[in-house]
């Protein structure tokens, strides 16, 4: 399982986020997104439908019926009802459950002293599991530079 940590630095979660999930949706791939807060799913949900005006992303919230029918799933818990590969941790979300996932993407607020430091802590206690890391950062252009 690869880790990878995303570090936010010129966009925001709301802009960088639907252009990650469409690389994993363009693989073919399933997404959980892991949200601290029912107001931050909420959030995420309407900017998956709204974020390209010529396209959106098939998605559904813990709050849904028939969650398992989507490819990206937003939730504020450990559940993957839908076998998702990938598993987003946004805001400083943790997860106790790795397990099945093929990828873990950590992105976190690089214009918040907080949220950076979490993200440190996380990243050593990866690394002292034995996890494969990678760390991202954005570039001006909304891109993202490997740096570690």
């Amino acid at each position: 399982m690869e880790i990878s940590f995303y570090h936010l630095t010129y966009q925001p979660l709301t802009v960088a986020l639907p252009k990650l999930l469409s690389k994993v949706y363009d693989a073919n791939m399933k997404a959980v997104i892991k949200v601290p807060s029912s107001i931050q799913m909420d959030e995420i949900d309407q900017v998956l439908w709204t974020f390209d005006k010529a396209s959106f992303l098939p998605h559904d919230t813990e709050k849904s019926k028939y969650n398992e029918d989507q490819p990206i799933y937003i939730t504020t818990s450990d559940d993957n009802p839908i076998s998702a590969e990938v598993l987003v941790l946004t805001d400083g979300a943790t997860a106790t459950h790795l397990d099945g996932y093929k990828r873990i993407l950590e992105m976190f607020d690089g214009n918040n002293p907080t949220a950076v430091s979490d993200a440190r802590k996380r990243w050593k206690s990866y690394k002292e599991a034995g996890y494969s890391l990678t760390y991202w950062q954005q570039n001006e252009n909304g891109g993202w530079s490997q740096k570690a």
